[in-house]
């Protein structure tokens, strides 16, 4: 039955009504889900497809059917055939996951079709499941895009179906191994359970062995159990149906001839095949009936499903103890759930994933660097470009400078999350498609930024944004001599002060440069020498003295000349917090002094390459390629054992070092004045290959931390995991690949770490990492490969480069040493910082401006700011620090929501889960028994001590619609 839900919000002090969608309707899906017979093994069939977000070819492609010579498939045939065959029994169930699709496909039909569609998500024969924008990769996406896109996805179906439409399953079918994080994310949104497809082949063999396919999955060492814990599900034929059961068109499986009377009559052969359950703890079992893009002609699946159906069923009147229906995930996981039986417990990841003994999915870490870095500062442009929606108002999408959306980005970003676009493991016209999508949203970005700049700086005046500093190139400050002066805004997305350099390509050195009140800021103008393309220009880097304001705007004028020091010679920096030593002999880096805590450690720096394995190798004929990382041997080739030293450049702001290792490999090694970090910008590329040999480039850090095989990583850049060099928590490891076998991803940090040292390495995107030796941090930084690896892309890894044969990548990391109980107070900021970058928004006078009343305390962060409709936008305040991760900030953190902005007035304030999909007083879910008591919380789950003071405990991220007025 319909029926309208409102949402009471707190307005100051009294309360008023909220509607969060005009229309919410009672779910049905489990309501509707079919008779089971607890006497029997229940089979549950679910139909279901697997529709690609990009990868052999386009999202257009794959939606209309486009270029079929590349792989057969039009989803757009798949819902027309699906929508048509379930209106024909009203037993048959179909599940339907990315939304991306279903949305373009909804938009296409007729008010006729939407009704029969409503109708069918209203009886729960067509149901939705994960529901976000895409089935997001798990090992190369940051949380905050992760969060994003599934609330992309979500916000569509609770608008189009109401509660009906709300996923309660999370289904990750086909990523390429499993964050916790991911499972942390999942249950905060609500959902009641997980099933993925792909496990490591050891781990998989254990538990079919021990009857562990199915598990809750403790998710996070900080929040509260039950907040973050997941019930998780393997499937039993990966996202295919059982072997000799594929129905579908593209299938050579046999249909089920159900005439006596005929010659190949088989049902009887076919029936049997449905009593291999014997490794699932109760008298359920899944089966998934559908794989790739199946489904274009559901009549062949349903059809023989039917017969399926009928004829196994029938076998009961004879004493079979066999039941088989149509179901969903949702439906197995309540009769799951009615079992009531003890779990086994699941703490740590699913990390990495084999297929086989020599076939390790961990080069896709790695692979398209370049890629993973435009998506990771695309994340950071949406981000800008949300709150400046926010802070703008409505003047900020249609303004001076015409119709500005975010949407188009968070589109984009919304498919870049896909399992086979940020993770590297498309075709190589399909990776340009995915940026291609990415620079149409910067583009509308830019124009909705340019509005809402000048609203809030009450001047139009135009702003040019500098699009190519990648390649040093911005025509306007490069041509500046030809003017007075200009001047450039600096936008800062974190809720609390940066110090963050900027650089700018300028013609000449005739600068300095001023605050908007004509103080001069400490700067530099001096020679760079960007080593791949060999182009020498002048730059000047710029950081306020006074740290850049929260949410600010800022600019500079360049007027007079600054004089830095060139040398060669000085081979030892020292700025405020730290010593760098460079060895007189190799040029290569010798030690790192935190001169805070006064440690030293031995530091030497390289770079390395893996020879790729061509497949000829007499153990395995895999082969490295998008997805396996598999090199010929466990010992690297150096690049170059010294270090030629191009450039010494000392300044009040910043001391260099240009590296030159070979004509593809160099690096800039920077420390910038009152910055507690190490900067090393390396670039890498063209890789030769034209001696035969693919190669994967790594950067190695070899220290004297005593760190005896323990290493640590990030999960998609938020909770660390220890990792531990050939060894799995949960299974006994044969470890067949000494190299490959030990990698792990990283999304934005890793460190090693004895009793008294860490060194801790933040990344600018995603990345494979290793400690193979003890002491050893590895990350690798590039692959270009000359053979397929036989998982499907059907093409080599070897990126063309736009100026050179093969792909220029660039980069930088930073270094942080400290000891370990300080170390969270560095390395989260730093990185927070890497992944929400300030955007200079283009040259053009802007007035100082901040957005919040005050900045955020150190241990809250401002994970999204957004506009929702009209009155109301989306707030989620995020604590970041783990329990007992740092002496000072792991406690409760109070923030007052109506204290929070400088140009809104909160009116009202309502709660909602992480998904923004339901009321979180309404969520409501499955609980689970392990057969062990809830482990007490690492920290005190502080309450909100008022209506609007909100608490937040380590690690909780906490989501508001907030009805506000501009101010």
């Amino acid at each position: 039955m319909l029926k309208v839900s409102k949402k009471e919000m707190i307005v100051g002090g009294s309360k008023t009504h909220y509607f969060i969608s005009p229309l919410i309707m009672d779910n049905v899906s489990l309501q509707s889900c079919p008779a089971t017979n607890p006497s029997m093994l229940n089979v549950h069939l679910v139909p279901h497809t697997h529709d690609d977000v990009g990868w052999l070819k386009t999202v257009d492609q794959y939606y209309y059917g486009d270029r079929n010579y590349i792989q057969h498939a039009g989803v757009q045939y798949i819902l027309d055939s699906v929508i048509d065959q379930l209106q024909k029994d009203p037993a048959r169930r179909f599940i339907y996951v990315e939304t991306a699709f279903f949305y373009r496909w909804w938009r296409q039909q007729s008010q006729d079709t939407r009704r029969i569609v409503t109708q069918l998500v209203n009886e729960g024969r067509l149901e939705f499941i994960n529901g976000g924008w895409c089935m997001s990769d798990e090992a190369t996406t940051h949380y905050s895009a992760v969060i994003d896109q599934m609330t992309l996805g979500l916000r569509f179906l609770n608008d189009t179906f109401g509660e009906c439409g709300r996923p309660l399953v999370a289904w990750h079918i086909d990523p390429f191994g499993h964050a916790r994080e991911h499972a942390s994310i999942f249950a905060q949104m609500g959902y009641d359970g997980f099933f993925f497809g792909r496990l490591d082949y050891q781990d998989k063999a254990r538990r079919m062995k021990t009857k562990e396919m199915e598990m809750l999955w403790r998710a996070s060492e900080s929040l509260t159990p039950p907040l973050a814990d997941l019930f998780t599900g393997v499937l039993p034929n990966g996202y295919n149906p059982p072997e000799g059961f594929c129905w579908d068109q593209s299938c050579n499986d046999a249909p089920i001839r159900d005439d006596p009377d005929l010659e190949d009559y088989n049902v009887d052969e076919i029936v049997q095949r449905f009593l291999n359950a014997a490794f699932y703890k109760t008298n359920h079992i899944i089966m998934t009936m559908g794989s790739d893009f199946q489904y274009e002609n559901a009549n062949l699946w349903y059809k023989n499903m039917d017969k399926l159906i009928k004829y196994v069923n029938a076998l009961q009147a004879k004493g079979s103890k066999v039941n088989v229906l149509y179901s969903t995930p949702s439906c197995y996981l309540q009769e799951l759930n009615l079992a009531n039986l003890t779990w086994p417990l699941k703490t740590d990841d699913f990390f990495p994933y084999a297929d086989d003994a020599h076939d390790f999915w961990t080069g896709y870490f790695t692979s398209r660097p370049a890629l993973k870095l435009y998506e990771r500062l695309s994340n950071s442009r949406l981000q800008t470009c949300n709150q400046l929606e926010v802070l703008g108002g409505p003047k900020s999408t249609s303004g001076p400078f015409g119709e500005g959306d975010s949407d188009t980005m968070s589109k984009a970003m919304g498919v870049a999350q896909h399992h086979d676009a940020v993770s590297g493991t498309e075709k190589q016209h399909v990776a340009y498609d995915y940026a291609r999508r990415l620079a149409t949203g910067w583009a509308h970005c830019e124009v909705l930024v340019r509005n809402s700049l000048a609203v809030l700086s009450g001047s139009e005046s135009p702003r040019v944004f500098c699009e190519n500093l990648n390649i040093s190139v911005c025509p306007l400050t490069e041509s500046s001599q030809k003017v007075l002066y200009f001047s450039m805004n600096v936008y800062n997305p974190l809720g609390r002060t940066v110090s963050w350099p900027v650089r700018l390509p300028v013609n000449g050195s005739l600068y300095n440069v001023t605050d908007s009140n004509g103080k001069a800021v400490d700067s530099q103008v001096g020679n760079y020498v960007f080593m791949s393309f060999k182009h020498i220009c002048n730059i000047y880097d710029m950081k306020s003295s006074s740290l850049l304001p929260l949410l600010s705007v800022r600019w500079f004028y360049g007027l007079s000349p600054h004089i830095s020091i060139n040398s060669k010679s000085i081979l030892v920096y020292v700025f405020k917090f730290l010593k760098v030593n460079f060895d007189d002999t190799t040029g290569l880096l010798s030690s790192l002094t935190n001169l805070e805590t006064n440690q030293t450690i031995r530091l030497t720096q390289n770079f390395y390459w893996y020879n790729a394995s061509a497949g000829n190798n007499k153990e395995s004929h895999q082969t490295s390629g998008a997805y396996i990382f598999r090199p010929n041997s466990s010992d690297p080739f150096v690049i170059n054992k010294t270090a030629e030293i191009q450039t010494v450049t000392v300044s009040s702001t910043v001391q260099e070092v240009t590296q030159w290792f070979s004509p593809w490999v160099s690096q800039v090694v920077r420390l910038y004045e009152g910055h507690r970090e190490l900067e090393l910008e390396w670039t890498v590329g063209p890789v030769p290959i034209a001696d035969g040999l693919g190669k994967e480039v790594i950067t190695r850090l070899d220290t004297d931390i005593e760190s005896s095989d323990y290493f640590y990583t990030d999960s998609n850049g938020r909770e660390v995991l220890e990792r531990r060099k050939d060894y799995r928590p949960t299974w006994d490891l044969k470890q067949t690949e000494p190299i490959a076998g030990n990698y792990y991803p990283i999304n934005s940090r890793a460190y090693i770490k004895d009793d008294k040292h860490q060194l801790t390495v933040v990344t600018d995107r995603s990345q494979g990492a290793s400690s193979i030796y003890n002491g050893s941090l590895e990350i690798m930084l590039h692959r270009r490969l000359l053979y397929d690896d036989f998982r499907g892309v059907g093409e080599p890894l070897s990126e063309p480069g736009e100026f050179f044969d093969g792909l220029v990548a660039r980069g930088r990391l930073l270094l942080a040493l400290t000891p370990p109980k300080m170390a969270a107070d560095v390395h989260r900021p730093l990185a927070q910082g890497m992944v929400l970058q300030p955007l200079s928004p283009g040259t053009g006078w802007a007035p100082l401006f901040s957005g919040l009343q005050a900045a955020l305390p150190p241990a809250v962060h401002l994970l999204t700011l957004s506009q929702w409709d009209k009155d109301s936008v989306l707030i989620r305040l995020e604590h970041q620090y783990q329990a007992k991760e740092s002496e000072t900030h792991s406690q409760p953190v109070t923030v007052n929501l109506q204290k929070l902005f400088s140009t809104l007035e909160v009116l009202g304030a309502s709660e909602m889960s992480l998904g923004a999909n339901q009321w979180k007083e309404d969520m409501n879910r499955l609980q689970w028994n392990t057969g062990t008591k809830a482990s007490l919380p690492l920290s005190l789950s502080a309450k909100d001590p008022s209506p609007w003071e909100v608490t937040l405990n380590p690690m909780e991220i906490r989501t508001f619609l907030l009805r506000v007025r501009q101010l």
